[in-house]
Order: C-alpha cells, then structure tokens, then sequence
C-alpha cells in the first residue's frame, strides 16, 4: 500500500513543499482544487522531488473540455517521467453553476462521456487511432498532424474518479483506472456502498479487480501531547461540519445513523453560521468518520481499518504537526 500526503502549495513554496514531503517518506502527493490551480504546483513537485508520484486529488472536470485536461495530463505525464495520475471530480450543482458559469447535467452519466472521451483521445496519441469519440456530451472527431502529441513514451496516464454516490462510483468501476475515496467516508459506507458499486462496475465492463486504483483518503486525529490532539480535533471536527453540511455527502452519514443530522447542519450553513457546525460533531461522529489515537497507534489502526481494501492510502490530516511525527507514522504503516 503507498502512502500520498496534501499538497497544499502554490508556485512559490511548491519545489520546498515537495522536497519536505519525500523525505518524511511519502509515495506521492496529490493537490486539491481549491483556492489556486491543481495543476501547476505539479509541475516543480515532479522537478524539485522527482520520486514522488503526482496527483490530481481532484481537478474539477467538467469546467474543462476534455481536449484541455488531455494535454494537460499528457505533459505532466511526459514530464514526471510516468508518475501522474490524473484525479477527476464533478463538483456540486451549486460551483459548476455559480462559481464556474456552466450548465449543470446528469453528473454520472456526462462524467462516464467525460472519461470515454479523454480515453478515446489517449487513443488516439499513443496508438494512432483515428479519433472519431461521438458521446451523449461530448465530440471529438478531428485530430490532425500539428495538434497530436504522439505517444508518449512513459505510457498513458492513469484517470482516477473522485466519487461518493453509488452510479459515480460504479462509473468509476465501469471506465475509469481507479476511485478516490472522497475523505468524508465510514467503514460501513465503504464496505456495504462504495465497494460493491466499484465491483459492479468492474463486472459491467468484465474488468479484474487487480486492474482498478483504489485511493482511500483518511482523516487522522493524532498528536504527540494532549494539547496537540485536543487542537488536531477541533480542526477536524469544523472540517466534518462543513462536510457534513453538504446534502450530496449525507449517505455516509445514513450509513452510520447520522442522516438526520444532516438537514441542521446544512440550515446553520445557510444562515452562515459557519463556527457552529463542528460544536454538532459528538464523539461517536469523530470515531465514524476519523482514524484517532496516539501516534504509537496509528499505523496499525490504519493497517487494520484499511488494509484490506486500499492500493493507495492518501493521509488527510488538516493542522500542524511535527514532520518526525509523520515520518515514523509512515515508516511503520509501510513496513511489512
């Protein structure tokens, strides 16, 4: 199991950020889209340390034409020497309308076309088939000699489908090279949900298992005092308050007898009390949706939570601790 960290860089601290992320013994690394671009950073993460593997974890996709997030992809590709995976996400109703200006579909449905398009455009590159991708939303029928990169020599990247619902996820089983598991996630969603909608779509396409990414972010609560670990909770349980406030995320917490709670949570956002939705995150919550203890403990309560089902661990820890803390945390959570 390899082990990603955040990268929570910008252009001007990426190179520094990266180098500090090796060495405290992390696989690769992956950026989110918030408040600056996801791809860029990647670009000095792949220059600065080279042996991490780079990430999208994710990039918005349906802003962005698939042509766009093809060359993209295949220049980080290129560049890294074959250590990008391009992570992709949907993104709400409310951002795709409001923040990027652009019409709202049938998210599963448009994100399967979105995948078959940029596959049939990688196709196209690497092996010279004539591209000809007609889809229900998308059309991509011209590639001439000056607009094609060609193969690329270090293969096709990998796209990986950041996914919560149960048709996005059995889509990401269906076409996509693995799943993120988005961080607000449960043993009892993943187990009884996630899993079983990958798998049948993994059937649907006659695909192995053996073939599929699956990415499982972890929110961890840890810390090498009381004090740190009291600071590490209230971090997190504002960041559970604010995913739990999201309508789309209520599932995981239906798996785990929270879904009424979602609705308060959700009208507290709306009146902009945004301060207020961790102190409704009781003790149960935090232990739902975290992995908690001591940092002795942590890499076997990982390993033992899991172990069974990650190819890729992406730790998702939002508040300042040591670096040697996290380098023995990762030394034993990769041990055999």
């Amino acid at each position: 199991m390899k082990v990603d960290g955040p990268f929570y860089a910008q252009m001007g601290n990426a190179a520094e950020e990266a180098r500090r992320l090796a060495s405290i013994g992390y696989d690769g690394v992956y950026t989110l889209e918030g408040s600056w671009d996801p791809f860029l950073p990647l670009v000095l993460a792949s220059e600065h340390a080279p042996q991490l593997d780079i990430a999208t974890g994710i990039a918005v996709a349906f802003p962005r034409n698939p042509m766009h997030l093809a060359y993209q992809a295949w220049d980080l590709q290129n560049f890294s020497k074959g250590k990008f995976y391009l992570g992709i996400g949907s993104q709400i109703k409310t951002h795709i309308e409001k923040r990027f200006g652009t019409d709202f579909s049938p998210p599963a449905a448009r994100m399967r076309d979105y995948i078959l398009a940029l596959k049939a455009i990688f196709d196209c590159w690497q092996n010279g088939t004539r591209l000809n991708y007609e889809g229900r939303f998308y059309r991509h029928t011209l590639m001439t000699p000056m607009f094609n990169p060609g193969p690329n020599e270090h293969g096709v990247p990998p796209v990986l489908l950041g996914a919560l619902g149960p048709k996005m996820t059995e889509v990401a089983g269906e076409v996509a090279d693995g799943l993120i598991v988005h961080p607000f996630n449960s043993m009892p969603f993943l187990t009884d949900h996630a899993v079983p909608a990958v798998l049948a779509g993994l059937a649907k396409a006659d695909r192995r298992r053996e073939d599929f990414i699956l990415q499982i972010n972890a929110i961890i609560i840890t810390g090498e005092t009381d004090e740190a670990i009291a600071a590490a909770t209230e971090s997190v349980r504002q960041l559970l308050g604010f995913y739990a406030s999201t309508p789309a995320y209520r599932p995981p917490m239906e798996a785990v007898g929270y879904g009424d709670l979602q609705p308060e949570l959700n009208r507290l956002s709306k009146e902009g009390k945004w301060g207020e939705l961790g102190r409704l995150i009781d003790e149960d919550f935090l232990d739902a949706f975290t992995t908690r203890g001591r940092p002795a403990d942590i890499a076997g309560l990982l390993k033992a939570k899991y172990g069974p089902y990650a190819d890729r661990l992406a730790v998702y820890a939002p508040y300042a601790a040591p670096d040697s803390m996290w380098a023995a945390i990762l030394t034993e959570l990769k041990a055999n």
